[in-house]
């Protein structure tokens, strides 16, 4: 998989979303900027950390003229209860086959006390209404990533 960045079409993708709806990025397009963040697991803490500083934003990212989505493996139930437990004001999207995270390329072998296994390497691409990636965010610090994610909107 070649690696996404800036100026480049980004990929479609069509996911079942906490709403019960499927959602795609081409329904956005022409309309809104979207922040497409990629993240391990619901409910975890760094996810939480994330999920919770977008949600502490959201009003402000919203004036920007973007729409979060978030992206992981996890189940549509899973992402349900995430959003009850944290209030969380955006749409979370089923990826169970991995396939849209394999198509941003954050799909990837991991490392955790020497075991070598496959997971969701944290990422944030912002996409313009055009449908072109505008800013990639790689290795992620949950901690205060909002406050990039607004920053690289105003650039917009």
């Amino acid at each position: 998989m070649p690696k996404l960045e800036a100026d480049i079409k980004a990929p479609n993708f069509n996911l079942p979303a906490s709403n019960g709806k499927n959602v795609s990025l081409e329904e956005f397009m022409g309309k809104k900027n979207v922040v497409l963040y990629f993240y391990p697991k619901d409910d975890t803490p760094g996810c939480t950390v994330e999920a919770c500083g977008l949600r502490d934003r959201i009003k402000d990212i919203q004036n920007q003229g973007a729409v979060v989505l978030g992206v992981s493996p996890d189940s549509v139930a899973s992402h349900q209860k995430f959003i009850e437990k944290f209030k969380l004001p955006f749409l979370l999207l089923s990826d169970e086959q991995k396939k849209t995270c394999t198509d941003y390329g954050v799909w990837v072998e991991k490392s955790m006390y020497g075991r070598k296994y496959m997971g969701v390497a944290r990422g944030t691409f912002i996409i313009n209404k055009e449908g072109k990636i505008a800013k990639v965010f790689e290795k992620v610090t949950p901690q205060g990533h909002e406050t990039e994610i607004l920053a690289a909107l105003k650039e917009l």
